[in-house]
């Protein structure tokens, strides 16, 4: 899973809505290039989980808001991936821990890796030091904020560590959606708040700071 350039992957599956916060990628693309060095691909991918197209890219990203049941082939493909040092990081849109999203997920992430296998990293993981600075763990989204999903501001966020390192990134915050928008109404932002997505693809990409 070596390429020269990072490329933004986005998993397609079978089940569910799996193309969702479209500007997104291009927003944390121009976020990597605004702050960093590291080559780019401008163009976010679409790989389809079943193919084996999946193990090209050592960074995927996969979302949603209805149910997640992996095919056979996606199953196999998902946990072989994590397995030989792939990262995906998932994100939940519904920002819901007891959402149809969030349940079939983490039933799914069971299935594959055990029922304990996901759990809450501490707010002094490596991520939140691996380029920007977060004392305080995973930064909030205006959802949680304003209170829609669950009414809650998770303070956490979930993983699957494999070999030492995290595999698989899970949040019910709604990063996908606090970071679809164009990037150039960035400028009317008091802060960043692409900046936590610029942490979690340089972990990803095992680039310190």
């Amino acid at each position: 899973m070596q390429s020269a350039k990072f490329t933004f992957a986005r998993l397609k599956y079978n089940s569910g809505d799996w193309d969702t916060d479209q500007r997104m990628p291009s927003n944390l693309l121009n976020s990597l290039l605004e702050y960093t060095t590291i080559p780019l691909d401008p163009v976010e991918k679409i790989v389809d989980l079943s193919s084996n197209d999946l193990f090209s890219y050592p960074f995927c990203y996969l979302s949603g808001h209805k149910l997640v049941q992996f095919t056979q082939q996606e199953a196999h493909n998902f946990k072989q991936y994590v397995n030989n040092g792939g990262f995906v990081f998932v994100d939940d849109c519904n920002h819901d821990i007891d959402g149809l999203f969030a349940k079939s997920f983490e039933t799914q992430m069971g299935n594959l890796f055990g029922a304990q296998a996901l759990k809450k990293i501490a707010n002094t993981h490596p991520i939140y030091n691996s380029f920007f600075k977060f004392e305080k763990g995973p930064p909030p989204t205006s959802f949680e904020l304003n209170g829609w999903g669950d009414d809650l501001i998770h303070d956490y966020l979930k993983a699957i560590t494999i070999n030492g390192r995290i595999g698989v990134l899970y949040s019910n915050k709604d990063y996908g959606c606090e970071w679809d928008y164009d990037f150039k109404n960035k400028r009317f932002l008091a802060e960043d708040n692409t900046k936590f997505g610029v942490n979690i693809i340089l972990y990803a990409m095992g680039i310190n700071a």
